[in-house]
């Protein structure tokens, strides 16, 4: 099950759209406020879960690997966003005008969905423990796991087609 492409873009997709949708409950449901780094993870998963949505339904497998290798570098910049606030933007007192702020602004995903998109909170305050260990950890974690998933597709090789000829 492991080694078919089909379930592992499928858990690919399940995954980082279900951390969305579990961001969303703790948010709207447990008052968990999202910084401006939370909200552009979230806009990555949503990324990586469509690529991984369109290399299922890609009409070729190369097509359906590069589409894998792109989400797994999106991936990878979620990686980097998780990083940054768990080591960076959470340590910081200051609440400037970030780069993940920008990004959210220049897009007015804050406007168009703010119940997706608007940074209510600062990063300090949003890296709260779930379970003890802090969100953006739990975000990092899963970004790996996305990678790893999506690097095993998109290396993955096709089995040889096999031509089924009838007996004579």
């Amino acid at each position: 099950m492991l080694q078919d492409k089909r379930f592992l873009l499928w858990l690919a997709f399940g995954l980082s759209w279900g951390g969305v949708a579990i961001a969303l409950v703790l948010q709207h449901g447990f008052d968990m406020q999202p910084c401006a780094w939370c909200t552009v993870q979230r806009g990555v998963y949503l990324i990586v879960g469509a690529l991984a949505l369109l290399a299922l339904v890609a009409p070729a497998s190369i097509a359906g690997s590069l589409l894998a290798a792109l989400a797994a570098v999106f991936a990878l910049a979620g990686l980097a966003a998780a990083g940054y606030q768990h080591f960076v933007a959470a340590k910081s007192n200051a609440c400037g005008f970030s780069w993940a702020d920008r990004v959210i602004y220049d897009a007015r995903l804050d406007e168009s969905m703010p119940w997706l998109f608007k940074a209510t909170a600062s990063c300090s305050d949003a890296n709260l423990p779930l379970f003890g260990v802090p969100f953006a950890v739990w975000s990092a974690a899963l970004f790996v796991l996305l990678f790893v998933i999506l690097l095993r597709v998109a290396l993955q090789r096709s089995p040889p087609a096999t031509s089924q000829e009838r007996p004579r």
